[in-house]
């Protein structure tokens, strides 16, 4: 996550693996976060932990309470539909925008980036370990954001790279309880669509489809049985 072409600083490091423990279900939602604990946890000083913790928090992860510091966001249903519908605004919003400006370089990016994304998904197996799991959430984060990326506004770009990383929690925590850890059928054909209809410059069928896309996971979601909901 460091903006620089160094080592990141203990702050970034703290940030990084906190940040990849929750998205990954490992810290779960309401989980008390205290300073001494969690440095201990990460052989990370208090200093840098703060920090991070409060770089989270201005970001949803991390929610500050009175009388109790830092804990995990809590999730609720009501929260994840919330969720996907302000995702559905900002980011057909900004796809409508990165469409008209569309160029061949992102044109190139984005078969690049679902190429890679679709081979990843054909060879993950039932019993995925955490390692490949991440590449593909990276992957499946890259090829949603590249499709946003001719937007204009690195602030638009911003909250829905926000909104998407909250999403991800509600999606290993319902894997998490679910039967099966394997991805819904169908999201791999789903992208399929959006990416054609994305370099077909049709914006009015790229957000139907985007929107679809979110509204088929949010439906899928509310049928499992997600912890602390």
């Amino acid at each position: 996550m460091s903006k620089t072409s160094g080592p990141p600083n203990l702050s970034e490091r703290a940030y990084d693996k906190i940040r990849r423990d929750i998205l990954n279900c490992i810290l779960v939602p309401d989980e008390r976060l205290q300073i001494d604990a969690v440095s201990k946890r990460y052989d990370i000083g208090a200093v840098p932990i703060r920090e991070a913790l409060n770089r989270l928090s201005s970001e949803g992860l991390v929610e500050r309470r009175s009388h109790r510091g830092f804990c995990v966001a809590a999730i609720s249903l009501a929260d994840m539909t919330e969720l996907v519908q302000t995702r559905i605004w900002l980011e057909t919003l900004a796809l409508r925008q990165s469409i008209e400006n569309m160029d061949e370089a992102l044109e190139e990016a984005l078969v690049l980036s679902y190429h890679r994304l679709a081979r990843t998904q054909r060879l993950m197996k039932e019993d995925v370990d955490a390692k490949a799991s991440e590449k593909r959430e990276r992957l499946h984060k890259a090829f949603h954001m590249l499709l946003l990326d001719n937007c204009g506004s690195s602030l638009l770009l911003g909250f829905c790279s926000q909104l998407m990383d909250q999403s991800v929690r509600y999606r290993n925590l319902s894997m998490n309880t679910a039967p099966s850890r394997l991805r819904r059928e169908g999201a791999a054909a789903e992208h399929k669509s959006i990416l054609d209809a994305v370099l077909d410059q049709d914006a009015d069928l790229a957000c139907k489809l985007l929107e679809d896309h979110y509204r088929i996971t949010l439906e899928g979601l509310e049928k499992q049985a997600l912890p602390a909901m």
